[in-house]
C-alpha cells in the first residue's frame, strides 16, 4: 500500500453495559470523522469515571476502528498520547477492535491527537478493511469493547462486507474566481454587452451593475457545475461511489470523497492526472488513499435488557 499522496492533510461512544447489569440507553455513533468537540464516554460532570479521571488514576480502552480478525494482533507504540501506548486488539468472534489504552478524560481535538488517530488507521488499513471510528471514543474496560462488538455484531459485519478492499481518495478542484469571471465575460454575450453598456454610460449605474452581478453569478454557477458534472462523469468507471461535500472558501468548486475498489487505485490515479492535464485552469488537490470515512456512517443504539 502506497503512503497517503496528499498535497494537503487531511461523539462519543457511551459506555455499552451487558445485559445483566444496564446502566442507560447508550448510543454510538461511529461517523468515521474526527469529532471537532470530541467528548469521552464516561467523562460526565459529576460521574464516579470524571472523579477518577480528575484524581488520574482512570485508565480506560481509546478504540480507533473496528476490522475483522480472528487472532490477536499488535501495531506498535503508536497510540494517542505524549508517550504513544501500545495499539492492540479485543475479540469477539471474527470481529476485533483496535484500541490502545488511554486516561478517562476528554480528549483535546490537537492536530498530534488527531494525527495520531488518522496514524493507527492508516497503518490498520494497510493490511485489514477498516470500519474508522470517531475521534474521541474511549469505553472504560475490556468487557464493554467485547459487548459492543457483540451487540453491533451484525452491523460491524455487513459494513465490513461492503467496504472490503476499498479504499477513500480525496479530490478537491479549485479555481481563480477573477479568472473564471473573465472567462464567463467573454463567453456571455449578454454579459459583455451589459459590461460594455456599464463602461459607456455617463449617468448611475448602480442597477445596471445589480444586473450584471447576477448575471455573472449565474454564470459562474453554472461553469463550476458543468466542471464538476464533467469531472464526476470521467471517473465513475474508476471507482465504487462518491460523495460530493460542501465547497470551502470562493475558490473551491468541488470537495468531493470517492471509494475506490484496491485493484482500481493505479487506474483512479491515472485518470485524476489525465483530467488536471486537461483542466489546467484548475487546481487539483489529490489525497488518499484513507480509510472510508466519508462511507461509513453507523447509529447504534444499545439498549438495556
Amino acid at each position: 500500500m502506497p503512503k497517503p499522496k496528499s498535497k494537503a492533510r487531511a461523539k462519543t461512544a457511551p459506555k455499552p453495559r451487558s445485559k445483566a447489569a444496564p446502566r442507560s440507553k447508550p448510543a454510538l455513533v461511529a461517523t468515521g470523522r474526527p469529532a471537532t468537540t470530541p467528548r469521552s464516554a464516561t467523562s460526565s460532570p459529576g460521574s464516579p469515571a470524571a472523579a477518577a479521571s480528575a484524581a488520574g488514576s482512570s485508565r480506560g480502552k481509546y478504540v480507533y476502528c473496528i476490522i475483522s480478525s480472528e487472532k490477536p494482533l499488535r501495531f506498535g507504540e503508536i497510540g494517542i498520547g505524549a508517550e504513544p501506548p501500545d495499539v492492540y486488539t479485543i475479540h469477539y468472534r471474527n470481529l476485533a477492535a483496535v484500541v490502545s489504552d488511554a486516561p478517562l478524560e476528554v480528549l483535546d481535538s490537537t492536530r498530534d491527537n488527531v494525527l495520531a488517530h488518522e496514524r493507527v488507521n492508516e497503518t490498520v488499513m494497510h493490511d485489514h478493511t477498516v470500519i474508522p471510528m470517531s475521534f474521541g471514543t474511549i469505553f472504560k474496560t475490556h468487557d464493554d469493547i467485547v459487548e459492543l462488538l457483540r451487540s453491533a455484531f451484525d452491523a460491524f459485519g455487513d459494513v465490513l462486507n461492503k467496504m472490503q478492499n476499498k479504499l477513500e481518495f480525496g479530490l478537491k478542484v479549485l479555481w481563480d474566481p477573477d479568472q473564471a469571471v473573465k472567462a464567463v465575460e467573454s463567453e456571455d454575450d449578454d454579459i459583455a454587452k451589459l459590461k460594455k453598456e456599464i463602461s459607456a454610460q455617463k449617468g448611475p449605474t448602480y442597477f445596471a451593475r445589480m444586473q450584471y452581478g447576477r448575471l455573472v453569478d449565474a454564470a459562474l454557477q453554472a461553469r463550476s457545475e458543468r466542471f464538476v458534472a464533467n469531472i464526476l462523469n470521467e471517473l465513475r468507471d474508476v471507482s465504487v461511489a462518491s460523495r460530493i461535500n460542501k465547497p470551502i472558501g470562493d475558490k473551491m468548486i468541488m470537495n468531493a470523497a470517492f471509494l475506490i475498489s484496491r485493484n482500481q487505485e493505479n487506474a483512479f490515479d491515472k485518470k485524476i492526472k489525465d483530467i488536471a492535464g486537461r483542466l489546467d485552469q484548475l487546481t487539483f488537490k489529490y489525497t488518499g488513499p484513507w480509510p472510508p470515512y466519508n462511507f461509513v456512517n453507523i447509529r447504534l443504539k444499545l439498549e438495556p435488557a
